[in-house]
């Protein structure tokens, strides 16, 4: 029994290190935002920052949205389906990952995005820990 327990917090514990800590990120020069700041400009409502998104499918994204805006992939396939078919909107630029993300982000002073904790460098600036 005692062997069996320890697998099992084992197994946990390898579970919860491998969840990675997405963090909002602008340009260096950028500013701090809040959380329902970030969500109304990755649901395109009403924000002047050009945001950028991973692609579909990537786990980062995932959980991000699952933390910031509260919606699962496939609520978020057809929130953007309704926005582009009423004419309300677009999606924002996808990039492939986390280098890509870091590159168009610290091109663009109103830039942000979303990566993965670990893969931070001095090339953007952490502005949200959600």
């Amino acid at each position: 029994m005692k062997k069996l327990l320890s697998i099992l917090a084992l197994s946990v514990s390898c579970v919860f290190s491998v969840n990675a800590a997405v963090v909002v990120i602008g340009n260096p020069a950028a500013a701090d935002i809040s959380k329902s700041d970030a969500k109304k400009a990755f649901l395109g409502k009403g924000s002047s920052f050009v945001v950028y998104e991973l692609e579909e499918g990537n786990p980062i994204r995932s959980e991000f949205h699952s933390t910031v805006t509260g919606k699962s992939d496939a609520q978020l396939k057809a929130f953007w389906s309704k926005q582009v078919f009423t004419g309300k909107g677009t999606p924002p630029a996808t990039v492939g990952d986390a280098s890509g993300m870091k590159a168009a982000v610290a091109a663009d002073a109103n830039a942000i995005g979303y990566i993965d904790e670990a893969d931070v460098d001095a090339s953007v600036k952490v502005i949200l820990k959600p």
